[in-house]
């Protein structure tokens, strides 16, 4: 189902097409085309040297990978943990898994230990993948002492140079064509869970599980407001450790059928030589850069037609520049990981508000596809429900044992926790605040009660606390006794780096 036009996009929401289905017809029809682009900064991102896959080189490592999987005794709906830098083999596991007839879980890339047994533990991984290291951390060794807290992990796979007792899954590279073998499943194999990703709330981690009619679903926003047709060339700063960075790299690129360019966030050098060799059609940017890049000159020229701008903290999305530049700004709000409203800015290059009830792309079309349906809440609180949304908790019974949870109500709202109140025309809504007791740094969430407790526990005398931050949305800053102790215990316990940051005076790593 490449993209064509928009009666054909909602016909794909409501089909029985899988992410495979669209990866296969796009490989057929242009096999020698460049699928996947890594970044050229790559060497310092991870190991190994900058690749290009066509669609069937491409098409032939998921089946690799796919393969590799099932020979390691893996069944259909296990779940395969992912956590992989912005480079090709993030995308090629995710569909590998996928096409294994698996469950990819995207596990956060500044997830330590801690998080990522309690992140795990609660969805049953069968099997973690990921690579020797992403920058200076060595990610090999922090999966395999994740696995060895996880009875159910039986398996990690590592790209790179893989550290004694993992899977080397380098050797997919070298190996000869070989098919998957096919997953047996029952109905319609697009309503089958194909993804799980994290989000917090102030319960905890909650795993929020979506098939592949609702990732298609999730993407139909973002073409269609951002007018990104056949064989587009996206270029995509942000990792696909959760719901938005599939919603907005692989998504539209598999819908496309086009090129993916990934660049892992941030090096300006590199994204500008990227933009210059694919000629790119879009760009997918982190909101808090925008105004920096477009002052700089990186999103000037003839090329980029389209910027989606990713607003992790949708509470400061009315309060944003003015747009003067002269490619079309599309603004998508993330709510956690629960859905997005992507929407293009007024003419006047100021922010449209969030309008009540349902809202359809494109927005100046008669015949608009309806994409999401927002509402406010009694309590004040913004509420949404859409096909791109979950319809269920997950795992499944997570209600019955009391476990953190999506609420998904029974008329299919999910209250996304973040404040909001009617605008001046009483017709649309403004998002004004994040969700009570949780910290939003950049992409990560944390729970504020259980940050505290860490603290307490980890280091006695030190506090912590989220303060405004211009770029990140928020920061944690710390005192304590003995700062460097602090930090040392932190990280010694597998703590989240921003977490030790908190503590240390030359700043924090970027939250992407």
């Amino acid at each position: 189902m490449v993209l064509g036009d928009d009666k054909r996009i909602n016909e794909s929401v409501r089909s029985c097409t899988t992410l495979d289905d669209l990866f296969r017809q796009a490989a057929a029809r242009h096999s020698r085309a460049i699928a996947l682009a890594d970044p050229p900064d790559r060497s310092w991102v991870t190991d190994g040297a900058a690749r290009r896959l066509t669609y069937a080189e491409a098409d032939c490592l998921i089946s690799a990978v796919a393969a590799r999987l099932r020979e390691l005794g893996l069944q259909t709906d296990a779940v395969v943990a992912l956590q992989l830098p912005n480079t090709i083999e993030g995308v090629i596991a995710l569909l590998g898994v996928i096409r294994a007839g698996m469950i990819a879980a995207l596990v956060p890339l500044l997830w330590r230990k801690a998080d990522i047994v309690r992140g795990l533990f609660r969805v049953n991984a069968k099997a973690f993948i990921t690579t020797s290291r992403i920058g200076e951390t060595a990610h090999g060794e922090l999966a395999m002492q994740a696995a060895a807290e996880l009875f159910s992990i039986r398996h990690v796979g590592v790209f790179g140079d893989a550290p004694d007792g993992t899977v080397p899954l380098d050797e997919i590279f070298s190996a000869e064509s070989r098919d998957a073998p096919p997953a047996n499943r029952t109905g319609n194999p697009a309503e089958h869970v194909a993804l799980v990703t994290f989000d917090v709330s102030g319960d905890g981690i909650i795993p929020v599980a979506r098939n592949h009619a609702q990732l298609i679903a999730a993407a139909v926003a973002p073409l269609l407001e951002g007018c990104i047709g056949a064989d587009a060339t996206i270029l995509t700063t942000t990792p696909i450790g959760s719901f938005a960075g599939v919603a907005l790299s692989v998504m539209p690129w598999l819908l496309s059928g086009g090129t993916l360019v990934l660049h892992h966030p941030f090096d300006i050098d590199s994204f500008a030589a990227q933009r210059r060799a694919f000629h790119c059609d879009a760009a997918v940017v982190p909101a808090p850069l925008l105004t920096a890049l477009a002052e700089g000159g990186h999103l000037a020229g003839d090329d980029i037609r389209t910027i989606l701008a990713l607003w992790r903290g949708p509470e400061r999305l009315a309060a944003a520049a003015q747009w003067e530049g002269g490619a079309s700004l599309i603004d998508v709000a993330a709510f956690g990981e629960i859905g997005l409203i992507a929407a293009p800015r007024r003419r006047d290059g100021l922010p449209l508000h969030c309008p009540v009830g349902k809202i359809a792309a494109p927005y100046d079309r008669d015949d608009a596809i309806p994409v999401i349906e927002t509402a406010r809440s009694k309590t004040g609180t913004l509420l949404l429900r859409s096909p791109m949304t979950p319809q269920h908790a997950f795992p499944p019974g997570a209600e019955q044992r009391h476990e953190p949870h999506l609420n998904v109500q029974a008329d299919g709202f999910i209250d996304t926790g973040y404040g909001c109140r009617p605008a001046a025309d009483q017709r649309s809504l403004v998002v004004t605040a994040p969700p009570a007791g949780v910290a939003g740094v950049g992409g990560y969430r944390f729970v504020m009660h259980q940050v505290d407790a860490i603290v307490a526990d980890t280091a006695p005398g030190a506090t912590v606390l989220a303060v405004p931050h211009a770029l990140m949305g928020q920061r944690l800053a710390g005192a304590a006794p003995d700062r460097a102790r602090a930090v040392a215990r932190f990280l010694e316990h597998g703590e989240n780096p921003l977490l030790a940051a908190a503590f240390r005076s030359g700043g924090a790593p970027a939250a992407a």
